[in-house]
């Protein structure tokens, strides 16, 4: 098969979260625990660092494997979504997988896991730990895919755990409350290995302590440790003044870099702990170039000026509350925003946070989940969105910067999978 024909038998075969929704979800290990002592165990070849949380796995990963990179490790990262190419959801110091490998893998080992009927996530899993180890990397930052406990990742035996933060999302299958969803996320929480917490209400932090003592697991609120003096957005990104490592350029944007950056600083005194060597030049470089050495995408991701035109993949109603503070403070003569979403979020409530003196342009993802521009703009006319709808994301940014003045501001978002589809349009 070819790289494109392997891709596509993977999603025929075991189609994946981001298509179908939760016809993809498989609950429990058993078919991970299956294909990894198949594979050999590739996953106790290398240190791990695994995280988890509603929002803010990405940046977080993201920056931490920067970080390493800068320290001169070879790191493995392993996150989902992938944007563009499936390959972005496995790396090595920033570079994909190669498209070979994907090849072999699935060319070599479908006769073990076809009977199985493993889900994509599990695969990919699998596949991901099976890259790191060949490529013989000395770390991986592993995201979880889906909640915690159950979650494929969680066979991994970590130097630190992260869990950035929790709110409302998936609540078919992880809980329809937050200290529900938090016990989930807590179930990455292992036997003796230190957790940061990157954010935490009283009932949520009384879930994590609770599973942190009976693991005995040392546990810390990076809401609590003083790493952090100030943060100053600038055009650049956001500048830090730091407790440890003095004044630091972070790269990526958006305020919710700010919580984010805490949790990063909070996991960086329990990695130096481990013995992991870091210096205040690699923490600078790492935060400064996380685009550049790990790939990074889509997250208050500047793609055009004269009109400013921003993209953000948050997509649940938490990662939706920061876009949306973010889009009241920015000046423009007119903020107009390319929208859409997925069928199974909470579309109602974040409909009613969206700004509404805003020009509208709904619009649909590529995937199957993606909920029909038309009835979302419906659904919007009743919080007083008004827009026009369009078929494709091309279509509406197209109208939008067709419409704008050098002094508006185009705001791309509602999904990672717009984000996505924006990014396939603008890429060459």
């Amino acid at each position: 098969m070819t790289y494109d024909e392997t891709v596509d038998y993977l999603f025929n075969c075991a189609p994946p979260f981001q298509q179908v929704g939760g016809a993809a979800y498989k609950e429990g290990l058993a078919n991970t625990i299956a294909i990894d002592n198949h594979l050999g165990n590739p996953h106790r070849k290398f240190r791990t660092i695994h995280v988890a949380g509603t929002n803010g796995k990405g940046s977080s990963s993201h920056t931490l494997a920067a970080i390493l990179q800068a320290a001169g490790y070879k790191v493995g990262l392993y996150t989902s979504p992938h944007l563009i190419d499936f390959r972005e959801r496995i790396r090595v110091n920033g570079t994909p997988a190669s498209k070979q490998f994907v090849i072999d893998f699935v060319e070599r080992e479908r006769s073990f896991f076809e009977p199985l009927s493993p889900s994509f996530f599990e695969l990919t899993t699998a596949m991901a730990f099976t890259y790191f180890a060949q490529e013989q990397v000395d770390v991986a930052i592993i995201e979880v895919g889906l909640g915690g406990r159950l979650d494929c990742t969680n066979i991994i035996a970590p130097d630190l755990c992260i869990i950035t933060n929790i709110s409302l999302d998936h609540t078919q299958f992880l809980g329809s409350t937050t200290t529900a969803i938090a016990a989930e996320k807590a179930g990455i929480i292992k036997p003796c290995t230190p957790v940061i917490i990157g954010e935490a209400t009283p009932e949520t932090r009384k879930i994590f302590t609770e599973k942190a003592a009976n693991e005995g697991a040392p546990i810390i609120f990076a809401q609590d440790e003083n790493t952090l003096i100030s943060a100053n957005p600038t055009q650049e990104g956001i500048e830090y003044t730091t407790a440890d490592y003095g004044i630091i350029k972070g790269e990526l944007a958006g305020e919710y870099q700010i919580k984010n950056t805490r949790t990063i600083l909070t996991a960086l005194r329990q990695l130096l702990k481990k013995d992991y060597k870091i210096t205040t030049d690699n923490v600078q470089k790492g935060f400064a170039n996380v685009c550049s050495l790990t790939g990074f995408m889509g997250r208050w991701q500047k793609i055009g000026d004269s009109p400013l035109t921003v993209c953000d993949a948050g997509h649940n109603i938490g990662g939706i509350e920061y876009v949306t503070h973010q889009l009241a403070q920015q000046e423009c003569d007119t903020l107009r925003i390319v929208f859409g979403m997925v069928s199974d979020k909470d579309i109602t409530t974040v409909l009613s946070i969206m700004p509404r003196n805003a020009v509208y342009y709904f619009t649909q993802a590529s995937i199957k989940r993606a909920m029909p521009a038309e009835e979302l703009c419906r659904k919007a006319a009743e919080h007083g969105l008004r827009g026009n709808c369009y078929p494709t994301v091309g279509c509406a940014l197209e109208a939008a910067r067709k419409e704008a003045t050098e002094k508006d501001f185009i705001f791309i978002g509602g999904s990672c999978f717009i984000v996505a589809d924006l990014l396939a349009h603008i890429t060459p």
